[in-house]
């Protein structure tokens, strides 16, 4: 394009210069001016033209990137997605995001818009791991790279990467630190069904703690994950007149509406409250003595990993098929080491 600009100024001076030859100095002068004048216009619609092209190419170039968390009200996944939004923006390309809230018919009627709109990859965490696989499917059939990431789906053929925290482990050191200050117990487990990272945390902390055969579990209650239902379903359990001393959480969110459920009838301080996340308002918690400990997962990590995964597969390179990132227990002993008002 610089070429061709240079090319038509010389074009148009050697032209307006012959006519010049035999001109007076007054002539000479208005022509100059003249030639000027044609030349910025000529410039000017030159580099208009050339930015429009640009712009059109640009457009044409760059790719879609998909992402449907299972909900953005959880700040982890807010986190997860600024690490995935920076590598797409690194990348030039554009980010397409959906809140389904924990709906599994809103994520499937949000994904299936995403493909309908031509999405080059998906990032998902699937708010039901079963419920996915026709809409996934379906993005497969249009070429679609598939991004599995935090949490499973039921048919991990579908994912072309899945990158997870280590779930099982997550549950397994929880209840390994249980078990110390523990010789007996008796354990209310909040979980979330429809996920496989929430199913694997549970599993994990069950088949530790069952070592011990003093230890009971007197219910498993389903909170979806969620501080607002955690915090009732744990205080209606109350009202029945159970008894238990401890509550494992799947999560850090069901273990701040435990913990707050307790703190309401008056025993917070006789019952141990587990969760796993390493979230800052669970991390403050446990400084504080309120919760006894968590299993941190990595947001940042996670993100970074699914970044680096995603642009793998555009450019048709391999990546593996599963990733799994490590959790580490956090305690009253190293949570002030781990950056207590921040994710991981």
């Amino acid at each position: 394009m610089i070429l061709f600009l240079m090319a038509g100024y010389k074009f148009l001076s050697d032209v307006i210069r012959k006519c010049l030859v035999d001109s007076t100095e007054r002539k000479v002068k208005i022509w100059q001016w003249i030639t000027n004048m044609l030349v910025i216009a000529f410039i000017a619609v030159a580099l208009l033209a050339f930015s429009q092209d640009h712009s059109k190419s640009h457009k044409e170039k760059s790719r879609l990137i998909g992402c449907s968390y299972m909900t953005m009200n959880n700040e982890f996944y807010q986190i997860l997605n600024e690490q995935v939004s920076h590598r797409v923006e690194a990348e030039r390309d554009r980010l397409m995001l959906r809140d389904p809230a924990l709906d599994v018919n809103r994520q499937i009627e949000q994904i299936n818009s995403m493909i309908d709109e031509g999405v080059d990859a998906l990032v998902v965490t699937p708010v039901d791991s079963s419920s996915l696989s026709k809409v996934l499917r379906r993005a497969r059939k249009h070429g679609i790279k598939i991004i599995v990431v935090d949490s499973e789906i039921d048919e991990p053929g579908l994912a072309d990467c899945t990158i997870v925290s280590d779930n099982y482990n997550a549950g397994s050191i929880i209840g390994k630190y249980y078990l110390k200050d523990h010789e007996e117990g008796q354990v209310v487990i909040l979980t979330h069904e429809s996920t496989a990272s929430g199913r694997e945390r549970v599993r994990g902390f069950k088949d530790t703690i069952s070592a011990n055969s003093e230890i009971r579990i007197m219910a498993e209650l389903d909170c979806q994950g969620q501080v607002e239902i955690a915090m009732p379903v744990l205080r209606d359990y109350l009202e029945q007149g159970k008894k238990f001393d401890s509550v494992f959480c799947l999560n850090d969110l069901a273990a701040m509406g435990a913990a707050s459920a307790l703190e309401e009838a008056g025993i917070l301080n006789e019952t141990d409250v587990y969760g796993v996340d390493g979230s800052p308002d669970v991390k403050a918690l446990i400084a504080e003595g309120k919760v006894r400990a968590t299993a941190q997962q990595f947001p940042t990590r996670l993100g970074f990993q699914a970044g680096e995964a995603l642009y793998k597969l555009l450019q048709g390179e391999k990546t593996e098929k599963n990733i799994i990132v490590p959790v580490e227990l956090l305690n009253s002993n190293n949570v002030e080491d781990n950056y207590v008002d921040r994710w991981q």
